[in-house]
């Protein structure tokens, strides 16, 4: 957690959030977490993948395809296996270099943090340094720290832009990821739900919403 933040501002602000989500009724028909794998390839390329792309469209039948395919690249090992042999752009179902060296990294990186499988991973990201040892990795940051967390069953909030644009509409200034993360965890220990379902139920309510106005703006 940043050092500078003031608890007793971040928990005004979680009521609002919480207010506000119970106005939107997001709570009514809660939206089911994102999947738990047990699978470190499709945590990887899952990681990777999502920052920037359509996921029903793009990365979901990616990731479905890599669980089809290789359903055994469970762990480190077997997975730089399958990839000495296929290739990433290949296991990936992706081209564009950016990506697949990420992933390529990311492979090398948890290989020589020892880390074999995603009960690994989730032990490992619970650890402040093993978070800032992973973000040294080009192009990782912490939404994406966060969102790999939540792919490996930690009970946490991944700040996207779904969540700052919910934030904004409940009347929040402060817009860095470190406050924006304690405030909305805050916000879902206070609705006494997971951080993770939370999370899922603003991803999808904020969704809906983007697809309507598009929806809107197309018919005028």
């Amino acid at each position: 957690m940043a050092e500078h933040l003031n608890y007793s501002d971040a928990l005004y602000a979680a009521r609002r959030v919480a207010d506000h989500a119970v106005r939107t009724g997001i709570l009514a028909s809660r939206a089911s977490c994102r999947p738990v794998y047990h699978h470190m390839g499709a945590v990887l390329a899952d990681s990777v993948l999502q920052a920037g792309l359509n996921y029903a469209k793009v990365v979901k039948p990616r990731i479905a395809s890599i669980l089809r395919s290789f359903p055994h690249a469970i762990s480190i090992d077997i997975l730089i296996g399958v990839i000495e042999q296929e290739g990433s752009p290949k296991f990936l179902q992706w081209e564009h270099r950016e990506k697949v060296s990420r992933f390529d990294n990311l492979i090398a990186f948890m290989a020589e943090a020892e880390i074999q499988s995603t009960c690994d991973l989730g032990k490992a990201l619970r650890d402040e340094s093993f978070r800032v040892d992973i973000r040294r990795v080009r192009g990782i940051g912490p939404k994406t720290v966060d969102y790999m967390a939540c792919l490996v069953g930690v009970d946490c909030i991944a700040v996207d832009r779904h969540i700052r644009g919910f934030a904004e509409v409940a009347g929040l200034e402060d817009d860095s990821y470190d406050y924006l993360r304690e405030v909305f965890s805050f916000a879902a220990d206070l609705l006494a739900i997971s951080r993770r379902e939370f999370d899922a139920s603003i991803w999808r309510y904020q969704s809906e919403q983007n697809t309507r106005q598009l929806s809107l703006a197309f018919m005028q």
